[in-house]
């Protein structure tokens, strides 16, 4: 077999081979002789069919099969000699291919880049370090109180903070536009939920009262087609009421699963759970300025097949997280790349981390892992069977556990300290990395 491999750029390779004709002849002849036994010809015994018949009606579909099965494995046993990790499968492209001639073939395609940098050592890092405090959960305490407000009709005007009930109609220029209008449409006034103008339009609105709100669509709106538009309103106000918050009481504390309505066991059960959600958020974090660290530490070229490759798999997901939502406004297709670019790097690297080091997803700290999880359930166990069932359940809690041990060893390798800090402070920090 004669090859050469020719680098283009940083990444590409393109090989020439050229197998020899009585290697392709040996192949051909062989399979020729296997056919020979199954096919059947009137006038002929199974079996007995000669082999000038078969080649005759099956030769060049068995020369096509012949030469695609020798191009795949001389091509696996070239990338494997020669050393070449390739990203993705090669482009291929053969001469005619005859009896009594040798096959050539070239073969082009990225390789992998070279990920040098598999530890952390001299890089700072800081593992954010939370008490929870009481303040903490009195705060958690007043926004589970707002999650479980009811409202009370008023009949005084509209303020910040009411819920206003009302029918609209949305227009431009006088003419309805799509989607602009609804009935029986609640809104919270200072919530954000509709925009701007809108909203500080309803303000001292009364139950019953009609009237006409004018408002601009920022420039910079969801839906381009609304984007900077001037529109009017028409309003008419069903209901105007006033929010009651519960006391945080016997009943309060038995409606968030407390039986004997105790409120230190309330409070020490949201203690708990606002631990166990500063222990996550610092996780996260850390796992943020390791990825970093690596992202830094390995400025790589990518193969580009692998970002197109990814380009396309995030917009599947996209369309199929979308449904039928409405329209938004197109992904500019650099994002899309820059995206891209940022996942396939960090597969890249943090899959070659873990090969160096011999990081591997050890069955007891999955088991471990699963049984934390389990813990946010009413039936742990029956959470725990239901991953042992499926091989693609169990695989993401795999996934969980392989990236936690990846943390952990970058955090051994580098400069690693504590950080106190308020738990206002790590959940600022967690939404920022």
């Amino acid at each position: 077999m004669q090859v050469s491999v020719e680098t283009i750029g940083a990444l590409g390779r393109k090989l020439k081979v050229a197998l020899p004709a009585e290697e392709l002849e040996k192949a051909f002849s062989a399979r020729l002789k296997r056919l020979s036994t199954q096919v059947r010809m009137p006038g002929f015994r199974p079996g007995k069919v000669p082999l000038k018949l078969v080649e005759a009606q099956y030769g060049d579909s068995l020369m096509e099969e012949v030469a695609g099965d020798l191009i795949q494995t001389s091509f696996r046993e070239v990338v494997t000699r020669e050393g070449l990790r390739p990203a993705a499968g090669p482009r291929i492209q053969r001469q005619t291919v005859k009896r009594g001639a040798q096959l050539e073939y070239t073969a082009d395609f990225e390789v992998l880049p070279d990920i040098k940098r598999t530890d952390l050592a001299g890089v700072k890092i800081e593992r954010p370090v939370v008490a929870v405090e009481a303040a903490d959960v009195e705060r958690t305490l007043e926004t589970i109180r707002k999650q479980r407000v009811t409202w009370q009709p008023v009949e005084r005007a509209a303020q910040s903070g009411d819920r206003v009930v009302m029918d609209f109609v949305g227009k431009i220029d006088g003419e309805a536009f799509e989607g602009g209008s609804a009935n029986d449409f609640p809104v919270v006034l200072g919530s954000q939920t509709l925009i701007d103008d809108f909203e500080k339009g309803l303000l001292d609105a009364k139950r019953g009262e009609s009237r006409t709100v004018k408002a601009t669509f920022p420039k910079d709106y969801r839906h381009p087609r609304l984007a900077g538009q001037a529109v009017t309103f028409e309003v008419t106000v069903k209901e105007v009421a006033e929010p009651v918050l519960p006391t945080v009481d016997e009943a309060f504390a038995k409606l968030l699963g407390v039986a004997d309505g105790s409120l230190d066991t309330l409070r020490k059960e949201v203690q708990q759970n606002l631990e166990r959600e500063a222990a996550g958020r610092s996780r996260n974090v850390v796992r943020a300025q390791v990825i970093k660290a690596l992202l830094e530490a390995n400025k790589i070229e990518l193969p580009t097949s692998l970002i197109e490759s990814e380009m396309n798999r995030l917009r599947q997901a996209e369309e199929v997280a979308r449904g039928k939502q409405p329209v938004r406004a197109p992904v500019p297709e650099e994002a899309w790349r820059q995206r891209a670019r940022e996942r396939v790097a960090v597969g890249l690297i943090v899959g070659e981390v873990m090969r160096a080091r011999g990081i591997k997803a050890d069955p007891a700290r999955v088991r471990a892992k699963l049984e934390e999880l389990a813990q946010e359930y009413d039936s742990p166990q029956e959470f725990i069977q239901w991953h042992y069932q499926n091989p693609e359940r169990l695989a993401d809690v795999e996934s969980l556990v392989l990236e936690q041990r990846l943390v952990e060893e970058m955090m051994s390798t580098a400069d690693a300290s504590d950080k106190p800090m308020s738990f206002d402070e790590l959940v600022k920090m967690d939404a920022a990395s």
